[in-house]
């Protein structure tokens, strides 16, 4: 969303309603959705972490094992009673016109660790889009697995998409087009059964305030997972682009962060490999991202309750991308929807969604963070109702450039650099995060959930 070439606006009332007469207790859940820019989430999709406080998650298992055990007795658990959050949502932009639309959320949607998610919008220029997600869900006797579902369809009567330019991957062609896109995901996580993961995977989503090791044997999450992915993007403009990727994505990960929400200690290490299958006359591909997070406290004063510097390196590169097929005489990339990116809500956000796209990736972002021991918002109209223990300041800065060479020199020439400002909260357990991002001649506000890393 250009700032300067729309005028955004948004009213968020949280509605927290208990499906049943016990409340059940908090669990923290972040989302990756970016709220004004709609159309962001066709390409990047939506991921709900569960983050339970350490001694709920113990509670939980204990709990499921007791229940497991006395399947005789008709004793309801109050851990699994479910709770909706509900979020109307209306906004105006440039470019979709006045939209409304709501998003509904089920903590403990069945399990006591899942989280069910739905979004639903529909614009005054006949633009929609609806999303749904399932998260964290367990089979019985597969206590170290955890399975999540998505789903995500869209149409856009005046999308903004961009299109690379030979032969530099930085040059981009800006194109407004009719767009219909959507994507379908199966997540099959499987978390090793040492450090934070050996009481299950259920357990291992809980987060504990003190010191953590650099050692994944002794501290931290680790997981590997499985992603079967259906992606698909028709541009009415531009009817001879490929319009669908499937494949599958595997990834390593090491979670070793003291807070998903607000972390101030640890970090978090991410190795994803995708594998793009044949599609018609299209052929398989294959890309790497790797991805470091670090974060370092300096310590607290009179002013504030903590500093945090927080760093994120990211890396990616297309392997097979000069590689060609030798039935269809076509290179093996993946289709510029479904590959390297940047730009966005997460990465360069001073500039659009996936305005920069080609072989490959390099970002690099430092991020401030202070937390003031003043907090006025708990005591304001709207915000007193909901529990509201913390506000952040941030100050942020990235540099990064994609190529179509996987090289040094190549991805440092002529990087893209983005500086800004952010205020984020935490409402209910979830994160609110406002950023304010200049890059190049343009400048970019986003209102997500979530931190950025």
């Amino acid at each position: 969303m250009q700032l300067y070439k729309s005028v955004v606006l948004i009213y968020c009332l949280l509605l927290s309603v208990n499906s049943v007469a016990q409340a059940s207790s908090v669990i923290s859940q972040s989302s990756d959705i970016e709220t004004p820019n709609i159309q962001t989430l066709a390409s990047e999709g939506a991921t709900v972490s569960v983050e339970l406080p350490h001694d709920e998650a113990a509670r939980d298992t204990e709990d499921a094992n007791q229940t497991a055990q006395k399947q005789s007795e008709p004793q309801s658990n109050h851990q699994y009673d479910p709770e909706f959050v509900a979020v109307p949502i209306v906004f105006s932009t440039e470019t979709l016109s006045t939209t409304f639309g709501a998003a509904g959320l089920v903590k403990h949607a069945g399990q006591a660790q899942a989280v069910a998610l739905g979004i639903g919008l529909y614009s005054a220029n006949d633009s929609w889009l609806t999303y749904a997600g399932f998260y964290n869900y367990q089979l019985p006797k597969l206590d170290q697995w955890l399975f999540s579902a998505e789903v995500f369809r869209g149409h856009y009567e005046q999308g903004i998409y961009y299109l690379p330019q030979a032969p530099q991957a930085n040059d981009s062609e800006r194109i407004i087009s009719v767009g219909d896109e959507g994507f379908s995901k199966l997540h099959i996580k499987y978390v090793l059964p040492i450090a934070g993961g050996k009481n299950g995977a259920a357990a291992s989503l809980a987060r504990k305030k003190n010191a953590v090791s650099w050692n994944p044997l002794e501290s931290g999450v680790t997981s590997i997972s499985l992603t079967p992915f259906n992606k698909y993007r028709e541009l009415e403009a531009l009817d001879y682009l490929p319009d669908e990727a499937r494949g599958f994505e595997l990834s390593l990960n090491w979670d070793n962060r003291d807070s998903a929400n607000n972390s101030s200690q640890g970090g978090e290490s991410n190795l994803t490999i995708t594998r793009g299958s044949d599609i018609n006359d299209d052929p398989n591909w294959l890309m790497w991202e790797f991805e470091q997070s670090a974060f370092l406290s300096l310590g607290s004063n009179a002013w504030f309750e903590d500093q945090v510097l927080a760093t994120n390196v990211y890396i990616a590169d297309t392997p097979t991308w000069n590689d060609i097929d030798n039935s269809t005489q076509e290179f093996k990339r993946p289709p510029s929807f479904a590959g390297v990116s940047l730009g966005g809500f997460d990465r360069l956000r001073g500039y659009d969604s996936k305005q920069f796209t080609g072989r490959s990736a390099v970002n690099y972002a430092l991020e401030y963070r202070i937390t003031p021991r003043w907090q006025p918002l708990q005591n304001l109209p709207v915000f007193n109702l909901y529990n509201v223990p913390w506000w952040q300041w941030a100050l942020l800065l990235e540099a990064g450039n994609v190529s179509d060479e996987f090289s040094f020199d190549s991805l440092h020439e002529e990087m893209k650099t983005a500086y800004g400002a952010s205020i984020r909260f935490e409402v209910e357990s979830i994160v609110i995060r406002t950023d304010f991002v200049t890059g190049g001649d343009e400048s970019q506000f986003w209102v997500m959930v979530n931190q950025p890393f």
